[in-house]
């Protein structure tokens, strides 16, 4: 968490996570106001799963612990990682950075029983406040654990996200959203042939 200083000459940064497939134009993401907010994410505990599934802060961290539930609300909306804007000059205004540290700090003192390992939880905490959600057709989530995926929901997300066990590179990817991935892989690649890569 810390784009703020490697992108020192930059106003704007989309993040893309590495189980990713871009399907349309992102360039619009620079024009959302983030409204003085440091990141725009999705939320994940709005609709009805078409887009995404329903996760609150409760699902991420163990309030059973008292420094969580001292400074988190079990019904927080969380918000997802994988597709991301974040608007830096915003960003070097905060402690972003520090809260994260510190929070991992805290958690390896407890022997990792604050919240369930994970990039995630941390970043939740540090972005806390600091979120402005976008319209979750940007961005969806749960190829790699969804086996109900709504196909047409997926040829209209401008980003899907294969987060979860089932990648599609993998036996164990579903074979209907497999092809989502694959119509972009070379597969006449010396390094692709190697890998072993499922084709569809």
């Amino acid at each position: 968490v810390c784009f703020e200083q490697l992108f020192p000459d930059l106003d704007k940064v989309v993040f893309l996570d590495d189980d990713v497939v871009i399907q349309r134009d992102l360039s619009p993401l620079w024009e959302i106001d983030l409204q003085g907010k440091v990141n725009g994410a999705i939320e994940t505990c709005k609709g009805e799963d078409e887009w995404v599934m329903s996760k609150y802060f409760k699902n991420y961290f163990n309030f059973s612990h008292p420094l969580i539930a001292k400074h988190l609300d079990p019904d927080e909306c969380a918000w997802a990682y994988g597709m991301n804007i974040f608007d830096l000059r915003a960003w070097r205004k905060t402690n972003i950075r520090e809260t994260y540290h510190f929070w991992l700090k805290e958690n390896l003192k407890s022997n990792l029983t604050m919240w369930k390992l994970g990039t995630l939880p941390p970043a939740l905490i540090a972005f806390k406040g600091r979120v402005h959600p976008i319209d979750p057709s940007w961005h969806m989530l749960g190829l790699g654990y969804q086996r109900k995926t709504n196909i047409e929901n997926v040829k209209r997300a401008a980003v899907i996200h294969y987060n979860g066990q089932s990648k599609p590179w993998l036996e164990i990817g579903f074979d209907h959203l497999r092809p989502f991935w694959t119509k972009y892989v070379n597969y006449s690649n010396d390094f692709v042939r190697n890998c072993h890569i499922l084709e569809s």
